[in-house]
C-alpha cells in the first residue's frame, strides 16, 4: 500500500505536464508558481504540517495557478491593468484549476483542488469564489494566500513594479486580518526574514 506521500508525489509527476504547458502560455505564471511552492512548504513546515499534509499543500502550492491555462491571451497576457470585465474572466482561474486537478482522478487529488479552488478567499470573507471568511477557508488555501500575495508584490509586472521586501512588508500588516489569517503571518514573518524567496530592500 503506497504512503500518503507517494500518494501526492505521484499526483505531482502526473500533473507537472499541465504547469510544463502553462509556462509555455506565460512563463512569468510558472515561475511565480515554483516560488509559491517553495515559500507555502516553508510556512507548512513551520506551522507544524506533517509529512502526509506537506505533500498535499505541496500540490496545491505548485498547481494554485494551473486554472490560467483557459484563461484567454487577451487577459493573461495583456500589457496594461486588468479591467473590471477582465477581472471578472481572471477570477475563473481558481475555480478552472480545481477542474483541471479534479480531472486527474489521481488519489489526494481533491483535498489539492479545494485549496486551489479557495486560495483567492479573504480571512473577512470578501475573496472569491465562495466568500468564505476565517477558519472556513482550507488552510492550504490560507497559507497559499501568503505566499501567493508576497511573491505577486516581489515581481515586476507590466501593470506594476515590483516593491521591496520592507513595502511589502508593510502592505501584509495592513491586511492581516482582512485578507490574510493572522495566526498565519505571525509564521511568515519569521521564516521570510532567512528565506531564500524574500526579495531585496534596496
Amino acid at each position: 500500500m503506497e504512503s500518503d506521500s507517494s500518494i501526492y508525489n505521484v499526483l505531482y509527476r502526473y500533473t507537472k505536464a499541465l504547469a510544463t504547458a502553462l509556462g509555455y502560455r506565460d512563463l512569468m505564471t510558472r515561475l511565480h508558481s515554483e516560488r509559491v511552492d517553495g515559500l507555502s512548504n516553508e510556512i507548512g513546515a513551520s506551522y507544524g504540517l506533517d509529512r502526509r499534509a506537506l505533500g498535499a499543500l505541496r500540490m496545491a502550492s505548485a498547481f494554485h495557478d494551473i486554472g490560467k491555462i483557459g484563461t484567454p491571451d487577451k487577459v493573461l497576457l495583456k500589457p496594461a491593468k486588468l479591467d473590471e470585465q477582465d477581472w471578472e474572466v481572471m477570477k475563473q482561474h481558481s475555480e478552472i484549476g480545481e477542474q483541471i486537478m479534479l480531472s486527474t482522478e489521481v488519489e489526494g487529488s481533491k483535498m489539492a483542488a479545494q485549496a486551489i479552488r479557495n486560495h483567492h478567499e479573504h480571512y473577512d470573507g470578501s475573496g472569491y469564489p465562495d466568500s468564505l471568511s476565517g477558519e472556513d477557508i482550507p488552510l492550504y488555501s490560507r497559507i497559499i494566500s501568503i505566499a501567493d500575495s508576497y511573491d505577486a508584490m516581489a515581481v515586476t509586472r507590466s501593470y506594476h513594479k515590483a516593491r521591496k521586501h520592507s513595502e511589502i512588508m508593510e502592505i501584509l500588516h495592513e491586511e492581516t486580518g482582512k485578507k490574510h489569517d493572522p495566526r498565519l503571518m505571525g509564521i511568515f514573518e519569521q521564516i521570510i526574514e532567512s528565506s531564500p524567496f524574500k526579495t531585496i530592500d534596496a
